[in-house]
């Protein structure tokens, strides 16, 4: 069987979610949605999205990128939102037949 690598980011709550004021937030959110937007018109994240309904809130949301590991690590630690310790990244490889994902 033909496999088709991705790498998958874990957003979790970073080591300094909780310090920002409700005007840092909006702006780091925004910050962070750009990020994504221009991750994908750069062709490097398939596709982005938050977590809801989860048991563990320290879960913030995943994305799937083209690049590899390394190269998604960088783009991922690179997020406004990661820099400023608002979130926090888990990167790992992650494999699905070919042809599998419509994208």
């Amino acid at each position: 069987m033909e496999l088709d690598g991705y790498s998958f980011v874990l957003l979790k709550r970073g080591p300094r979610a909780l310090d920002f004021t409700d005007e840092e937030l909006e702006r780091l959110q925004a910050q962070h949605l750009a990020h994504l937007d221009a991750m994908q018109e750069q062709g490097h994240l398939v596709l982005a999205g938050p977590f809801s309904e989860q048991a563990d809130e320290t879960l913030r949301g995943f994305c799937l990128y083209r690049t590899s590991v390394e190269e998604t690590r960088r783009l991922a630690e690179s997020d406004p939102s990661v820099q400023a310790g608002r979130m926090a990244v888990d990167v790992m490889g992650w494999w699905t037949k070919r042809g599998s994902l419509p994208f």
